[in-house]
């Protein structure tokens, strides 16, 4: 950095500023425009995009899906954020944040709004009784974990991903001081894992379905450019095994590729509604 940034008393919104993502973001809630969303016919309608947020979610429905529950049935609207869906009133809403993924469950007498990515997850854990510990001491490791993911991302994707990848010039003290951050969070994930298989224990739960998307893909070089070789993050031996494993579950191939319009043809199923949506698609995404 060589020229040196004066704040000014006040700040003020700049909307060119911002690079890429710039229209993603605004500095006020509420919506910017009327939009009523669609309703499906399954119980659960999940309105969302591919990103690693978004991805959790639909992992988490193709597992419960894979392991049998059958009320697990969910219709994925695709929310492009780059056009502002995520400001329209329906969307608004169900998530007054205006960020995906948003979920309504209408199984019941009245629908449930559900946003949140992490809120999500547990919510869909405890209402199908699946990929959380039923016993306190795992279900309370599990959420540690849930809960270190959900702290921990802002600093990998809005600090690390933004000025490494998105930002509109590369600037070395942010990008610094946010790979340092990413590398002593991959350390975190290196050392658990070398105690256990999966990140909570021995079993296979929303701890790592919320992880994997982040810290999986970016150990496996899929997400902000070439930021794997950028942060060595093959020397994470432990991490890779993990994220390898969990990489090849068809629930996470196919929870992927929901929402997804970008790739290959065969990647990308942007609305889901049933499982013959996924006929034809090649599932290669790393």
């Amino acid at each position: 950095m060589t020229d040196t940034y004066t704040p000014p008393k006040v700040w003020v919104w700049d909307k060119e500023n911002g690079g890429k993502f710039a229209s993603t973001n605004r500095p006020i809630a509420g919506p910017t425009h009327e939009k009523a969303l669609p309703v499906g016919k399954n119980p659960l309608q999940l309105h969302s995009l591919a990103t690693p947020n978004g991805v959790k979610v639909t992992i988490m429905l193709e597992e419960l899906l894979e392991a049998g529950h059958k009320g697990a049935e969910y219709d994925a609207y695709k929310i492009n954020i780059g056009d502002g869906d995520q400001f329209g009133s329906g969307f608004v809403d169900i998530n007054p944040n205006s960020k995906i993924p948003a979920l309504m469950d209408r199984s019941g007498d009245k629908p449930v709004r559900v946003f949140e990515s992490g809120s999500i997850l547990l919510y869909l854990a405890e209402k199908f009784g699946a990929f959380l510990p039923e016993d306190h001491a795992g279900r309370t490791e599990t959420l540690n974990w849930l809960f270190w993911q959900m702290g921990s991302a802002p600093y990998l994707g809005g600090g690390f991903g933004h000025f490494y990848a998105y930002a509109p010039e590369k600037w070395e003290y942010p990008i610094n001081r946010f790979a340092m951050e990413a590398k002593r969070q991959l350390d975190v994930l290196d050392r658990r894992l070398a105690e256990s298989r999966y990140i909570a224990g021995d079993d296979y739960t929303i701890a790592d379905i919320a992880i994997w998307p982040w810290y999986g893909l970016l150990a496996l070089g899929a997400i902000y450019n070439d930021a794997g070789t950028f942060l060595d993050t093959k020397s994470y031996e432990n991490v890779q095994r993990w994220a390898k494993e969990i990489g090849i579950r068809p629930a996470v191939i196919r929870g992927r590729a929901v929402n997804r319009s970008w790739g290959e043809d065969g990647e990308q199923v942007p609305e889901r509604h049933e499982a013959s949506d996924f006929d034809g698609k090649t599932g290669v995404l790393i």
